[in-house]
């Protein structure tokens, strides 16, 4: 059996992975026959957000603690997460991804990875293994892959232009489908960039998770 890597940013679209993207992308690894270990950074959160209401909540919680709620404890520090131990990677989207796992969503192009994230990712890339980026997520492809790589996070103006000045090479892209970028074995889907409810964004999903295990 193909096993797959999840890499979570948190609990919650807000402050941590968007959860139906998360269930959506396990329930999808199944489906195509693999399985899944999800892993998240051992962090601090950048910030903790009330869902209900919006507002910043004044409280500290862990990254790797919250995205144990998804993953319902299967999971682990991403410190110990190795390629060799895996056939493909991929990574749900949510504000987690852009505020935990690095700063996109304060500092645009200027952002920083987390290393243990970095170094994971890396590993994937340089084995030719593939990987999966959803929703916003994709933003940290150009990070990990050579200058030009294709990648999408739907059509928004502003975010497309963050990703092409990290270097990467924008790909408009509608919510049902993903973008491949066959050179370096790596796909994204929109999902919520563009998703108006969760058929939507599972659609995306579902096909991209599809091809994912059929490379690995």
């Amino acid at each position: 059996m193909k096993k797959v890597a999840v890499i979570l940013g948190g609990c919650g679209v807000y402050d941590g992975s968007e959860i139906h993207e998360a269930v959506l992308t396990l329930q999808a690894i199944e489906r195509y026959g693999a399985s899944w270990h999800c892993f998240a950074p051992n962090i601090e959160q950048a910030e903790v957000i009330n869902h209900l209401t919006g507002e910043v909540m004044h409280e500290k919680r862990n990254v790797l603690v919250e995205s144990a709620r998804i993953a319902r404890g299967h999971i682990s520090d991403v410190a110990e997460l190795s390629a060799q131990e895996y056939d493909a990677i991929a990574l749900p989207g949510g504000f987690g991804m852009a505020k935990n796992v690095t700063n996109f969503a304060v500092k645009g192009a200027d952002c920083q990875l987390n290393d243990d994230v970095a170094a994971a990712c890396q590993d994937f890339a340089a084995t030719g293994k593939p990987a999966g980026y959803i929703c916003i997520s994709p933003h940290i492809i150009p990070m990990i892959y050579q200058h030009g790589v294709e990648g999408t996070i739907g059509n928004d103006e502003d975010t497309a232009a963050g990703y092409t000045a990290l270097g990467g090479q924008h790909v408009d892209c509608p919510v049902e489908d993903y973008v491949l970028d066959q050179k370096n074995n790596v796909l994204s889907t929109p999902a919520y960039m563009l998703a108006n409810n969760v058929t939507e964004a599972a659609t995306g999903i579902d096909r991209l998770i599809k091809k994912l295990v059929e490379l690995a």
